[in-house]
């Protein structure tokens, strides 16, 4: 076994650019040249075939191979055997539901905290990989059994992040006051907000904010905090531990 290793993307697609192209040069550093294949979990979006396709095409560009699970008569045997984990996004609810009805959340969880093996996310995919998934942007559309997620870090993420536009009329709630309405519960982990075009890598207790935007932090009781790429967030792997589902 090893340390984690996570790279926990905001979002696939970013304005201008292909699947995953605003972040292939740190997937394949992250993955680097002894993963020859990567297990991809289409979860999260109701056609699986053509996700599967997407992705196989983005990695096999890169250099890797590429197995979906939804093509495995064994789930749990692919996951047990895979070398990398790639949780793509699509809607949060619907992914968390399939991982509880696949029995999926245990075994990810022990391969990457104790076998070691490099986990990806994006979006809906690094939402599964935090503490919970209370602080995702999508509608409920499933009901899983918990919100309770993988547990891979002990706070939350909150991909996509917006900041509120000064320029519009419309009075909706911004993100920050949702995020902020969630904190107002007991005994909540802190919130990172990723923007679009940013990621966080996480190598056993090192956690380093990636990319070309920034991110916002919020901790419980305290005003939120803005943040470059570069930043240093290993504090929040140490301050608390990561909850077991």
């Amino acid at each position: 076994g090893g340390p984690r290793r996570l790279l926990l993307i905001s979002n696939s697609t970013l304005h201008g650019g292909g699947y995953l192209g605003h972040c292939q040069h740190h997937i394949q550093s992250f993955l680097g040249q002894k993963v020859k294949r990567v297990l991809f979990i289409p979860y999260a979006l109701h056609d699986r075939d053509a996700y599967a396709r997407t992705a196989r095409e983005k990695f096999e560009s890169l250099g890797y191979g590429l197995d979906s699970i939804h093509e495995s008569c064994d789930p749990v045997e692919a996951v047990r055997k895979s070398e990398a984990i790639f949780i793509g996004g699509g809607n949060t609810f619907r992914l968390l539901k399939a991982l509880y009805d696949n029995s999926l959340i245990h075994e990810i969880r022990k391969r990457v905290l104790e076998d070691g093996i490099p986990y990806m996310g994006s979006s809906a995919g690094t939402n599964v990989a935090t503490i919970s998934i209370n602080t995702t942007n999508d509608m409920p559309i499933v009901y899983p059994p918990s919100l309770q997620a993988l547990g891979l870090v002990p706070f939350n993420i909150n991909p996509h992040y917006l900041d509120p536009d000064i320029k519009r009329t419309h009075m909706d709630e911004t993100r920050e006051e949702r995020i902020r309405q969630y904190h107002e519960e007991p005994n909540t982990p802190p919130v990172l907000g990723l923007r679009e075009g940013t990621m966080l890598l996480v190598e056993g207790d090192k956690a380093t904010l990636q990319g070309v935007t920034g991110a916002r932090l919020f901790l419980r009781g305290k005003k939120p905090t803005e943040h470059e790429p570069g930043t240093d967030f290993s504090f929040l792997l140490t301050d608390s531990k990561p909850l077991n589902p």
